[in-house]
């Protein structure tokens, strides 16, 4: 997919995203406490099947489960030698099996270490991580690329750079932030979007953090600061932790459905759903539009 095709789909009207992974993955048999990429690259066909509901379901871009596939996140978890194995293997096997009937976003999110002065993390270092994990998702195929559930508008204008240097994807990214905007290593997500306009990002948004009901203040100030595309993939409301360590999401598909729906008249172009989410969710929001 080129930008200016990923232009032309947005100008169509609503863009329909996937719900959750993770969480769909943990009712699937997914432990607690494994590392996500390895459980997939084990068990391909729980990965398929809930893929293949969400593009059932009405999804139209399904990302690749490469969510913590970075070399950094993945060392933390004593696999820093597979990076490219499970980038590769996990993003080609995605466009394998949905190729022609969805697009494919080749994921990412943060390593988990903070930029300067915040943490350790460097921007030469920084760059170097992202642009290796790119490199392997945009040569398996991939239809553009998603960073998710950022923290910092450092890190996403990181990202951005390792993009364009090694591609011409689609590049869309996503934070998670306080109900009120904030994020969590400093600024405001209309302050990082507006950045990242200036930059050349094709869709910036949010996604995690809350659930939809809280976000109508930030959607609409991204609408009001940036001309690309707005993204909002909210969780299924508040969690609430359960004995056994469960979380256990507070919105039933209907209510989410109903919720997301109002961000999309406040401006959101591309809408899904994050934790907590499940193609009847995904369903509930194509009916409804």
């Amino acid at each position: 997919m080129t930008r200016k095709e990923f232009q032309a789909l947005t100008d169509k009207g609503t863009v329909l995203l996937d719900g959750g992974t993770g969480s769909c993955l943990r009712s699937m048999g997914m432990p607690a406490g494994v590392c996500t990429e390895q459980w997939v690259y084990e068990h391909p066909d729980a990965i398929k099947k809930l893929q293949t509901e969400y593009a059932s379901a009405g999804s139209q871009i399904i990302y690749a489960p490469t969510f913590g596939a970075n070399r950094i996140s993945l060392e933390n978890m004593g696999l820093k030698g597979r990076t490219e194995e499970l980038n590769r293997t996990l993003a080609a096997r995605t466009v394998e099996h949905l190729s022609g009937h969805v697009f494919v976003a080749g994921d990412m999110s943060t390593t988990g270490k903070p930029m300067e002065p915040y943490g350790p993390m460097t921007y030469d270092g920084l760059m170097d991580v992202y642009k290796e994990q790119i490199v392997f998702l945009a040569e398996s195929g991939v239809d553009l690329l998603v960073a998710e559930t950022l923290m910092s508008q450092e890190e996403a204008l990181v990202i951005c750079d390792a993009a364009r240097a090694v591609c011409d994807l689609p590049l869309l990214i996503s934070f998670t932030c306080e109900g009120d905007g904030n994020l969590y290593f400093g600024g405001t997500v209309a302050e990082a979007a507006a950045a990242l306009d200036a930059m050349g990002a094709d869709a910036v948004g949010v996604n995690c953090s809350v659930g939809p009901d809280q976000l109508e203040a930030v959607i609409r100030r991204l609408k009001d600061t940036v001309s690309i595309p707005i993204m909002a993939k909210p969780n299924a409301g508040m969690p609430v932790i359960t004995e056994t360590g469960e979380a256990v999401y507070s919105m039933g598909a209907e209510e989410f459905a109903g919720h997301v729906l109002h961000l999309k008249d406040c401006g959101a172009s591309l809408i899904g759903g994050c934790c907590g989410t499940t193609p009847e969710y995904i369903r509930k929001i194509k009916k409804s539009l």
